[in-house]
């Protein structure tokens, strides 16, 4: 063994401090040494943008000493789409296109928000004869929690994929394609749907939908206990989640936290039962909490809720069942054409009844059909926000009106940007291993931190 004068033969005193030269020695031996002489560094690193296990183009800069973070901070600013600047270019419906992209994993829940403001400033939001079809809200429904499944899953099998576990990914993205192909079916899209639209939805269930569904719900009610039987008990997984980006009650409130995130705390706030909307609060489900604010936690309470969404699924193609042949869209055709499209068979354009009647029967009804293609309909002046609870908590838009054809202003309160402040109070004082699972515990879509 060498002794210390051997080892530190080559230091030599700086104006930056004492600067030690070594090589080929035991590096135990010269840790331990230099703890001796109090010498500290702190390294900044930058986690990102382009890595794997930064959510997309998520930066974090670390300041580190030795494994361990003594600081870290967010940097946002890389993904670029003005999608609420371009909203103000188009009409109330195409606007639907444009924010139906922002959080890509939940784009029913962007359209969701969007269009309940939209409804509500146009006045269609409640009961009566004038207002969106029973049919339309309980579809609204079943396709905003089937997207909760999709988007949890991605939850569950990246943030697995993250730390190693490949098999729990395999299985997520195995589940996820199912729903993606029950949205293939119903809407005609995968991903970025343009689905929900001011006044209900704009087509009914295809033939074979129901049952399409159906059948998933009995096949994940077999695939779901196999996440349990991967995880929950896993001495492994229990091991890198549990204790990991801890973030108490007080700590959410403080930062504003919703979501998965705040209920992990024993919190049990949903706004499908604190502030319903679009019937939840005719449906039977349970607001699914856990008690550690931790990254288990946060894993624990997306599985359970999986399972509540599939008993909301049931219950919602239950009631479409008895709706068979009900309209899905309001009966003002100022608003139904063009939020609603009449395709025909090819599904190509127009129906022939519908160019039928435009072309040969009323100039007036070419005239109005021109002008709502072009304009599309007015909306009266006002402002309105109306949440949701989407996969990540509270997803909201602040839309005002000044009376014309398009959006004055649409602004998105996205959960993704507001939950990313804990990132800073979850990861300082833990390894560096340990910002990977406490960013995937918070399960952000840099889509919707584009604002």
């Amino acid at each position: 063994m060498s002794t210390d004068q051997d080892l530190y033969a080559g230091s030599s005193e700086t104006s930056e401090g004492r600067v030690f030269t070594v090589s080929g020695q035991d590096w135990d031996t010269i840790a331990e040494g230099l703890a001796d002489e109090e010498v500290m560094e702190r390294v900044v690193v930058n986690m990102g943008p382009q890595h794997p296990s930064t959510h997309g183009v998520l930066r974090l800069i670390l300041e580190l000493e030795g494994e361990t973070v003594t600081e870290a901070r967010c940097g946002i600013g890389y993904l670029h789409t003005g999608i609420e600047k371009n909203m103000e270019y188009r009409s109330w419906t195409q606007g639907v296109t444009f924010c139906t992209r922002m959080d890509y994993l939940s784009p029913f829940y962007n359209e969701m928000t969007y269009v309940l403001g939209v409804e509500r400033l146009l006045g269609i939001d409640g009961q009566g004869d004038d207002s969106v079809p029973e049919k339309a809200q309980v579809m609204r429904v079943l396709l905003m929690e089937l997207n909760r499944i999709s988007s949890h899953l991605v939850a569950i099998a990246t943030g697995g994929m993250e730390i190693g576990a490949l098999t729990v990914m395999t299985i997520g993205f195995r589940e996820r394609e199912l729903v993606l192909d029950l949205f293939e079916l119903i809407t005609g899209l995968r991903m970025n749907h343009a689905f929900i639209r001011p006044g209900g939805v704009a087509q009914d269930l295809p033939p074979g939908a129901l049952d399409e569904i159906r059948g998933f719900v009995a096949l994940m009610k077999k695939r779901l206990p196999e996440y349990a039987d991967l995880c929950n008990a896993n001495p492994i997984f229990k091991a890198r989640l549990e204790g990991v980006g801890h973030l108490d009650l007080a700590g959410c409130l403080a930062l504003g936290l919703t979501g998965p995130v705040l209920r992990s705390t024993g919190y049990p706030w949903d706004l499908r039962k604190s502030q319903p909307y679009c019937g939840y609060e005719t449906y039977e489900f349970d607001v699914q909490t856990w008690d550690t604010a931790d990254s288990y936690g946060r894993f624990r309470v997306r599985l359970n809720e999986m399972w509540e969404s599939l008993r909301i699924v049931e219950q919602a193609a239950d009631r479409l069942a008895k709706l068979d042949g009900a309209p899905v869209m309001v009966g003002d055709k100022k608003i139904a054409w063009p939020s609603q499209l009449a395709i025909g068979s090819d599904g190509m354009g127009n129906s022939l009844d519908h160019i039928r009647h435009i072309m040969g029967e009323s100039m007036e009804a070419l005239i109005h059909h021109f002008k709502l293609v072009t304009e599309g309909f007015r909306v009266p002046a006002g402002q309105a926000y109306v949440p949701v609870e989407s996969p990540r908590g509270e997803l909201g838009a602040h839309v005002v009106s000044d009376g014309g054809t398009r959006p004055f202003r649409a602004h998105f309160r996205d959960p993704s940007f507001t939950n990313l402040q804990a990132t800073s109070v979850m990861a300082e004082g833990g390894m560096v291993a340990d910002v990977i699972v406490a960013i995937a515990s918070i399960d952000p879509v840099m889509g919707g931190v584009d604002r």
